[in-house]
């Protein structure tokens, strides 16, 4: 494998300047950048104002410790993902603590030069990898979608009789392959955004916005899915809230995706009976809505894999497996919780809990 590109950018996090001065020259010597803070909450500013390529990261630091530094890096969805090398002292158990918190490697006290530059080049590889990685899903994506698209810009046309007259046999084919191709089209754009989620590329725009609106917005137009089945759709919000209690700040875009996604699925795996939309709570204390139905339910193995990509459940209409867990990832970028209860043959309840404001 190639090593990668000199002039890498390294922000070394350590109180204790001689081991930061350790690190600046073994790593300079290597040919790297290196930026250096003396305390957690300078490293985590650094680190917003510009993403390094790697962190060295000494755990045991006053104030703020490596260990929350790390929790803190990974919970940032707004971050790339950034390697973390961590200095622990010889315990086991400090060693155990940074993995556990997010941390990707780690160098024991004292510090080796040439151990120290081996792990980072190892570390930095496996960032080019991921970013070379991005760049493909990213190239893959567009360059299926267009095709697509272009596709059912001409079927489109040919239905319309633009290049002479067509039966309605042939103008069923072709609303039939368009329909095939638009369900491409969502799956392939549910795999950039579960791949952009995953590594920490997905940008989220947070407004505040009033979620009974939109879950209204989503309920009337899923309600012809509901009636074409015989199926009652209901909405239940808070009979005495303030106005303002159902006003929460989050992508809006983003959750309409995740309620259509849960409603829609409850819809189709539900043959009678009905599908509840409940919401409890208030903005300021932290909301929940549950989606509840009278559906198939789902076995206790199939729960265990449902949040998982590519885990499809069993039955005839399950669907790719990528829904599911980009609603996990939407909700868990909210500081959310995405939840299931069910049991076969007496319905499901998906429960999407939100933190207060």
């Amino acid at each position: 494998m190639e090593t990668p590109a000199l002039d890498n950018y390294i922000l070394a996090i350590d109180d204790t300047p001689d081991n930061l001065l350790l690190v600046e020259l073994a790593l300079e010597q290597e040919g790297h950048r290196v930026v250096s803070v003396d305390n957690g909450k300078a490293g985590l500013a650094q680190i917003e104002q510009s993403p390094p390529d790697l962190v060295v990261l000494d755990v045991m630091m006053p104030g703020m410790d490596g260990y929350e530094v790390t929790r803190r890096i990974r919970k940032n969805p707004k971050l790339p993902f950034i390697p973390i090398l961590t200095i622990t002292a010889h315990e086991e158990t400090s060693l155990v603590k940074a993995l556990d918190s997010g941390a990707d490697e780690f160098i024991r006290k004292p510090v080796k030069v040439d151990e120290l530059q081996a792990r980072v080049r190892s570390l930095l590889r496996l960032k080019h990898s991921i970013d070379q990685r991005e760049n493909f899903v990213r190239c893959l994506t567009h360059d299926l979608r267009t095709p697509l698209i272009a596709a059912n810009r001409m079927l489109e046309l040919i239905a319309r009789n633009s290049f002479g007259p067509v039966g309605d046999g042939v103008r069923k084919a072709l609303a039939s392959t368009v329909n095939s191709n638009d369900n491409l089209l969502g799956m392939l754009n549910n795999l950039l955004d579960v791949y952009c989620y995953d590594v920490g590329q997905k940008s989220l725009s947070f407004i505040r916005f009033e979620l009974g609106e939109l879950l209204s917005e989503v309920v009337r137009e899923l309600r012809p899915l509901a009636e074409e089945k015989q199926l009652e759709l209901a909405l239940r919000l808070p009979e005495s809230i303030a106005p303002d209690g159902l006003e929460i700040e989050g992508d809006r875009l983003e959750l309409r995706r995740v309620f259509v996604n849960l409603i829609g699925n409850a819809i189709k795996f539900t043959d009678t009976g009905s599908v509840t939309v409940a919401v409890e709570g208030c903005a300021a204390a932290g909301l929940r809505v549950e989606v509840c139905d009278t559906g198939i339910g789902m076995s206790e193995e199939d729960k265990k894999l449902i949040f998982q990509p590519f885990r499809q459940g069993k039955h005839k209409r399950s669907g790719h497996g990528l829904g599911l867990h980009l609603c996990q990832q939407i909700v868990s970028a909210h500081g959310g919780k995405l939840a299931i209860v069910s049991e076969i043959g007496q319905g499901s309840r998906l429960s999407v809990t939100l933190p207060g404001r």
